[in-house]
């Protein structure tokens, strides 16, 4: 599959990917593109349900939940209502046992195998260069092809100097496995279609683009509990005159730095698109990189990438289509049937809700290579299959309001603030709850720092919040030694290239991991642990 004629600018680049280590995974890499949409290619899996994560067979014992943030209850447009997933333990026959083995692997010897040098070296290598310049180079695949010059880079709006229109925003990473303390930095981008990025005349317009997306930020970061009326949030300054959209509905047209409400139509030669609250628009785009944590930079985002994640908005489903969706789902999975998704590696897997998704992942010699579909079907799980999910996405929604949440990703001066209608902050919540720095309570670094003797000491973590001396890196950055660790860690695992049972870098097997569920009580309602205000959007306060 990957070595096929679709692929050979990404070939040039990265050589022949590495021969997957398993039958199962050889028997996936050649399924035809034919069978790529029809569940009988799931029958090659090694994993028969790959889009359930490993997080999900986490040891509650009644007490650490840490589901909560991702099953919730309905809201906005996200009909999913998942809620029940904390009370009740709901897998397929086929999942009950766990197949994340690499969940139990010991990789103490491997990490002292490896020099703090040798990491070092490695993490700071650019593997993504080449499949760019590749891509440049010509072919003309069915899917993605990367288009941002990241040695560019970004000026301070975030806007990349390429000319490509990928813009970088900062957000505030959502609890648990995205925090830099558990082995991964990341980035996220987002680019609108050409239409909202010109003007009336059809002309390439800074002004336009940027009007463009502070109305998409207030149409997707307001929580649903605000109604639309009385909807407000910071932008950054944009001239009304020159889009000629009265922002801030003062009745005039200056410099408006929040939106008042929400206009009924983007600005420019996108004047005759609609706005909808948590709806991109048909064409949005998303990047988003996965690294190393390297400590010696400010934004901890290592040259080398772990993985490249690109998703587009390819549907846009109207009310009554999403609903239907919705139902389709649950009727599935009351039926016991696994998710299927129409398209391939290649093209891409789209959900049921209009986005495609395509990944890239680290060969064995450390080169991106086009994930395997079973690689690409661990993606699928979490966007638009869960209650959490704002569109099917996790960044943009967390964004940082207005100017200063433009710019290439950074933890820097961003602080525990709530979710949206919570009274206490996020992560300080995160902590009560899942009793831990991640789902697995394996984070022994958090442990020892926030849960002195087992107990959360609130004063240390409310140092982060709004009004403390410290920002979020107190609270969710590893020491040097840890992130050097979990680099070592997830570097043995690219060298055994056995994605498929498992991604997550572990300093030791976690204890608190069931090997198999048998459906049930979790055990969670009876000890009050069960929680149905979980909200992807945040309250900055602003």
């Amino acid at each position: 599959m990957a070595c096929g004629v679709l692929l050979a600018w990404a070939l040039a680049a990265c050589g022949k990917p590495a021969e997957p280590a398993k039958p199962a995974a050889a028997a996936t890499a050649t399924a035809t593109a034919t069978a790529y949409q029809t569940r009988e290619a799931l029958v090659a899996f090694s994993n028969p349900e790959p889009g359930v994560p490993p997080q999900c067979y986490t040891r509650t014992e009644g007490q650490a939940n840490p589901c909560w943030t991702c099953h919730t209850t309905r809201n906005g447009r996200n009909d999913k209502g998942d809620w029940e997933l904390q009370e009740q333990y709901a897998f397929s026959p086929a999942a009950m046992d766990n197949h994340w083995r690499n969940v139990f692997t010991d990789r103490r010897p491997a990490i002292a195998a490896i020099s703090d040098a040798e990491v070092l070296t490695y993490i700071r290598q650019d593997n993504y260069q080449p499949i760019y310049a590749a891509a440049q180079r010509g072919g003309n695949p069915p899917g993605y092809r990367p288009d941002l010059d990241y040695r560019q880079g970004f000026d301070a709006q975030g806007w990349a100097r390429d000319g490509s229109g990928w813009r970088a925003f900062r957000y505030k990473p959502l609890p648990g496995g995205f925090w830099p303390t558990n082995g991964a930095s990341d980035d996220v981008l987002i680019r609108l279609p050409a239409r909202f990025r010109q003007d009336a005349q059809g002309r390439e317009s800074r002004a336009v683009y940027s009007a463009n997306l502070a109305i998409l930020e207030a149409a997707m970061t307001v929580a649903d509990t605000v109604p639309e009326a009385e909807l407000r949030r910071a932008i950054e300054p944009v001239s009304e005159t020159l889009v000629g959209v009265d922002l801030d509905g003062d009745g005039k047209l200056a410099t408006a730095r929040h939106v008042q409400g929400l206009p009924k139509r983007y600005a420019g030669a996108a004047a005759n698109e609609p706005v909808r609250r948590w709806s991109y628009p048909q064409g949005t785009e998303f990047l988003h990189s996965l690294r190393y944590v390297d400590p010696d930079q400010p934004n901890l985002l290592s040259p080398r990438l772990k993985e490249l994640r690109y998703s587009i908005k390819r549907l846009d489903l109207d009310d009554s289509a999403l609903k239907g969706a919705y139902r389709e789902e649950r009727d599935e999975k009351a039926a016991g049937l696994a998710p299927r998704y129409r398209g391939n590696p290649e093209l891409g897997l789209m959900n049921a809700f209009g986005w495609s998704y395509q990944g890239w992942i680290e060969d064995a010699k450390g080169a991106l290579r086009l994930q395997t579909l079973e690689e690409h079907y661990h993606c699928m799980g979490c966007h638009g299959g869960l209650g959490i999910t704002a569109d099917s996405s996790f960044g943009f929604p967390r964004k940082a309001p207005g100017e200063r949440g433009w710019g290439w990703q950074t933890l820097e001066g961003l602080r525990d603030v709530p979710m949206a209608g919570h009274a206490e902050p996020e992560v300080l919540t995160w902590f009560q709850r899942a009793g831990g720095g991640d789902a697995f309570r394996s984070n022994d670094e958090v442990l020892a720092r926030f849960f002195p003797g087992g107990l959360l000491d609130r004063t240390a973590v409310l140092r982060a919040a709004p009004g403390g001396d410290r920002d979020l890196r107190w609270l969710i950055v590893p020491s040097r030694e840890r992130a050097l660790a979990l680099n070592k860690a997830y570097w043995a695992l690219v060298r055994e290239q056995d994605f498929i049972h498992g991604r997550e870098p572990f300093l030791r097997p976690p204890e608190q991991v069931h090997r198999r569920i048998d459906n049930g009580d979790t055990g969670l309602r009876a000890e009050e642990r069960v929680y149905s205000d979980g909200r992807i959007w945040l309250d900055w306060g602003d």
